[in-house]
């Protein structure tokens, strides 16, 4: 495995901040520590931080940089534009001692000179488009969610009159009932503001819900025209959903190097536990748990529906395995073919990708 200080003289650790970032630079051969600089994050500051890297890192030269989907996210981008090479670190685990932002642009530079492996940046563009639409329409649907819980238990405690024809009934029934109630000033205050407070969520949840139809045939369009969407809408289980969870966990080619390592993302590799003699496994609860539900939804799905998992099932079951089991095993075999299923969609797109 080729070592990230054979190929370059100098890596740039970054910290970035919300108004900040800090830059360090190390020399790969001898680990020294040659310059450091903080400036500002934005775009004059951007451009004085490469100016200052041209100068105080001449050669070959890679930058590691933490949150490149983040708060480094404007110099990432300016600096695949200038040509420089980026890569990503994780997040910089807490040390022990003294800390400050010039330590941890130090600390992201060693890491990165720790590891034989080096994570690739986070795409943008289509990538990032999709990531946007997707966490817009999570918040829109959390916060209908959150205002329909709110009208059903008001519709609970409010006065019988009013309660009597809402309940039992459809949520558009209700919506529809619920606006065309009426109240005069010379009724009780619990009746009138019940209805005042009746039609607030009620037009939330129209609004919401109007949000949500204008928002899904975007996100359906974005995933349409990623290399791998089509295939992957095709897979029994899959909806818009479920595949733009799995673009953005995805990211990109070399983001993730195998199969495994995206079972193991997905937290859906059994972890070892074993003993001496005693050999098992527990359910890993870490990784990407957005992923994992994703992963979740889909095998529920198939082993409601489709033919072949259940046949599956079936004969796990006669082999003693619980439901629960027989899910787990789905769950990792879903991620191995859908990870090669956006792999394979990747080298066609671009035959420059290695299989």
């Amino acid at each position: 495995m080729v070592m990230l200080a054979e190929n370059y003289e100098y890596v740039i650790g970054g910290d970035p901040d919300r108004d900040t970032i800090d830059l360090a630079v190390l020399e790969t051969g001898t680990g020294r520590v040659r310059a450091h600089v903080a400036d500002a994050a934005d775009g004059a500051g951007y451009r004085r931080m490469l100016a200052w890297a041209v100068e105080n890192a001449p050669g070959r030269r890679v930058w590691a940089l933490e949150g490149t989907g983040s708060f480094a996210a404007g110099l990432f981008v300016c600096l695949v534009d200038a040509g420089e090479t980026v890569i990503e670190v994780g997040a910089l685990k807490r040390a022990r001692g003294a800390k400050s932002d010039r330590i941890d642009a130090i600390r992201a530079a060693r890491q990165a000179l720790s590891r034989d492996e080096q994570g690739a940046p986070r795409s943008r563009g289509l990538r990032e488009a999709l990531r946007m639409v997707f966490a817009c329409r999570e918040g829109i649907l959390a916060s209908r969610t959150k205002a329909i819980n709110e009208l059903k238990s008001l519709i609970v405690v409010a006065p019988e009159q009013l309660r009597a024809p809402l309940r039992g009934g459809s949520l558009t029934a209700q919506l529809g009932a619920i606006e065309q109630l009426q109240t005069t000033t010379t009724a009780p205050i619990e009746h009138r503001l019940s209805v005042l407070t009746l039609q607030s969520i009620a037009a939330r949840i129209r609004f919401l819900s109007a949000q949500l139809a204008q928002i899904d045939p975007q996100l359906l369009d974005l995933i349409t025209q990623h290399p791998a969407g089509p295939a992957l809408l095709a897979e029994p289980g899959v909806g818009p959903v479920v595949a733009a969870q799995l673009l953005i966990s995805w990211s990109h080619h070399g983001r993730v190097r195998n199969e495994a390592a995206f079972a193991s993302l997905a937290g859906v590799a059994p972890l070892e536990t074993s003993s001496g003699q005693r050999s098992r496994h527990r359910l890993n609860r870490g990784g990407d748990r957005a992923l994992n539900r994703a992963l979740h939804t889909v095998a529920i799905t198939r082993m409601r529906c489709h033919p072949e998992t259940q046949a599956y099932e079936a004969r796990r079951s006669a082999e003693g395995k619980t439901h629960r089991d027989i899910r787990r095993s789905v769950k990792r075999a879903l991620a191995r073919r859908l990870y090669r299923t956006i792999e394979a969609a990747a080298r066609i797109h671009d035959p420059s990708v290695a299989a």
